[in-house]
């Protein structure tokens, strides 16, 4: 259930109604909104009695929610909820530009490619320094060393980074170096780790599983929004199927749908999805076309000799043709002069 409170609703009439909720055994959650507050009703197991909340002052309404995801759904929250990372904001009806290679290599290889992606328009710096492979003879990634790194490409560009967490035990190292906490399509449910993202303070970027169904996705943002940590960004990254000719296919579909059902960004990752160079431009412009409110793009400058996923990684010259087609479709979507 949401309990809607009035606009005039006083802090004092907020924390009674929260203290009402919790001493029936429920678990209130307030959700802040643009003009009003609105508090969640959680970890009922049945049909909750709206005369519980409804004459309480402050309140103007409470009101069922049908999804199985309460936190995650528009019917919690209409408004579009916005990330502010740095100076950036996810979700304000712009196109966020996220940028790097697959993995951090070098401080050299990591400072390089920030610097071109930073030109060609890119607002975030993306790139692993603890990196999930198939085999474990692939590079791992070169763990703290490559969030000092990050860090590093932080402080001399201005950009804020992205980089993925892998596991609990190293949670609290990643969210001390990283502007947003990545969660991989292999960890999408993994639970433990869920709880624990939703006990930072970070941002955290979710991205789909490999088989997962949007409900189960979006279930999964739902535990991390239960613990408290609202700034959840959703990653479509592709679903595996029968095709031959992409590692993965691209759900563009998602796109619509997630922003019909829920008030989260969600961006969208071309280059996993395609895990081929010659993919990503023209996935990247149907992203684009379908509104999503960001791309994250890999992008290497020599990536023939990438210790990761250099056959999908685009080549800095190619990125910045990416950015300014992009900007363009975007533009045009909105209504507006695309040059």
């Amino acid at each position: 259930m949401l309990v809607v409170m009035e606009k005039t609703a006083t802090p004092e009439q907020i924390d009674h109604v929260v203290a009402v909720i919790e001493r029936n055994g429920f678990t209130a959650r307030p959700i802040p909104g643009g003009d009003r507050v609105s508090i969640g009703v959680l970890n009922n197991e049945g049909p909750v009695d709206a005369a519980l909340f409804v004459g309480l002052p402050g309140v103007k309404d409470a009101v069922p929610i049908t999804k199985p995801y309460k936190l995650v759904s528009r019917e919690t929250k209409a408004d579009d909820t916005l990330i502010q990372v740095g100076e950036t904001t996810i979700g304000n009806g712009n196109l966020t530009l996220i940028a790097g290679p697959c993995a951090i290599e070098s401080r050299d290889q990591a400072l390089t490619i920030a610097e071109h992606v930073k030109k060609a328009g890119a607002q975030l710096f993306r790139g692993g320094a603890f990196k999930p492979r198939t085999s474990p003879y692939s590079f791992q990634g070169l763990g703290e060393e490559g969030l000092k790194i990050l860090s590093m490409v932080r402080d001399r560009t201005g950009l804020p980074v992205v980089t993925e967490v892998m596991d609990e035990r190293t949670f609290d190292l990643v969210e001390h170096y990283a502007d947003i906490v990545q969660i991989g399509t292999r960890n999408m449910q993994n639970f433990s780790l869920l709880k624990r993202a939703g006990e930072s303070y970070r941002p955290i970027m979710l991205k789909r599983g490999m088989a997962a169904t949007i409900e189960e996705w979006l279930m999964a943002a739902e535990y991390i929004m239960s613990r408290g940590n609202h700034q959840v960004i959703l990653c479509e990254r592709g679903v595996r199927t029968f095709v031959h000719h992409s590692r993965n296919t691209l759900d563009l579909s998602a796109i619509p749908v997630v922003k019909k059902e829920s008030h989260l960004p969600v961006v969208v990752d071309p280059s996993h999805a395609a895990g081929r160079r010659d993919q990503v431009l023209p996935l990247s412009r149907a992203a684009a076309a379908a509104k999503a409110h960001g791309l994250m793009i890999e992008v290497h400058h020599q990536p023939d000799l990438a210790l990761s996923d250099g056959a999908q990684s685009l080549y800095p010259d190619q990125f910045e043709i990416l950015c300014r087609q992009v900007m363009a479709i975007f533009k045009v979507c909105r209504g507006e002069e695309p040059f």
